[in-house]
């Protein structure tokens, strides 16, 4: 897979993808990175990338020509609507407050394609166009405003490298984690509900999911707080068990919207 990410701070880039699961599957040939400086592709001598918006307001939004321009010249030929149907395997992200939630499915979809480029908004915002006619994609990663899209692009790329296949090494680390698909029988739902009875309502959430289940590790006595005795158990048919209903306990408590039900207290 490759990323391409779009920026007025390239530097930016130098820590995120230095480290950590983006480094070592970069390193092992799964991924190809790429950090594009916007600014490259303005023809004025001050290399403007914003201006201010039409109707009036605050602040500044970046201009559509450089980033189509950015887009253009990285997949060889002018761009329109017609094209942005055809594209296949490659997306185009624009991450945005305004955008789409940023969810586990997103970035499961996102690691089965072989190219995405990443555009980082700034300033109030970026021209209309570029969501409209560009973007294939319009991200958010959360209901709060960033000043811009570099970090948000960070954590997409972060997200998405780690489940492609073999950048993590163990495969079932994928499986058994925060935002997983909510799978098994009544029993083990909360309530004895039916799977189909916690799907969430709405576009924000396509599917059941749950947090990850709580971990313990030495020493099996801290402070007085004991690890769960089944842990110690050996058997794994019931650890298994417990983990699922400890997780299901958890997201019911923290994050009740991932189950489309309501907190237990």
């Amino acid at each position: 897979m490759r990323f391409d990410v779009i920026t007025i701070f390239p530097d930016f880039f130098h820590g995120p993808l230095d480290f950590g699961i983006v480094r070592r599957a970069r390193e092992a040939g799964l991924i190809e990175t790429h950090v594009h400086d916007l600014r490259a592709f303005t023809h004025d001598r001050h290399k403007t990338v914003d201006d201010r918006p039409f109707g009036g307001g605050e602040g500044m939004v970046m201009k559509p020509e450089p980033l189509f321009e950015a887009a253009e010249s990285l997949l060889s030929g002018p761009f329109g609507e017609h094209d942005r149907r055809t594209l296949g395997e490659t997306s185009i992200v624009l991450l945005s407050a305004a955008g789409r939630l940023f969810r586990q499915e997103t970035a499961e979809r996102f690691a089965k394609l072989d190219r995405i480029l990443l555009i980082c908004g700034r300033y109030e915002g970026v021209d209309e166009r570029v969501a409209e006619h560009l973007a294939t994609d319009e991200i958010s990663i959360g209901d709060f405003v960033l000043s811009g899209g570099e970090l948000a692009a960070a954590m997409v790329m972060d997200a998405t490298v780690r489940l492609i296949p073999g950048a993590l090494g163990n495969e079932d680390s994928v499986v058994n984690e925060s935002f997983s698909a909510l799978e098994g029988s009544a029993e083990e739902t909360p309530n004895g509900a039916s799977i189909g009875a916690l799907s969430s309502r709405g576009e924000h959430s396509a599917r059941p999911s749950i947090l990850d289940f709580p971990h313990y590790t030495r020493p099996p006595s801290y402070r007085g707080w004991e690890v769960p005795a089944i842990l110690l158990s050996g058997n794994h048919e019931e650890i298994r068990r417990w983990r699922r209903l400890r997780a299901l306990e958890k997201t019911r408590r923290n994050r009740p919207d991932l189950l489309g039900g309501s907190s237990i207290g």
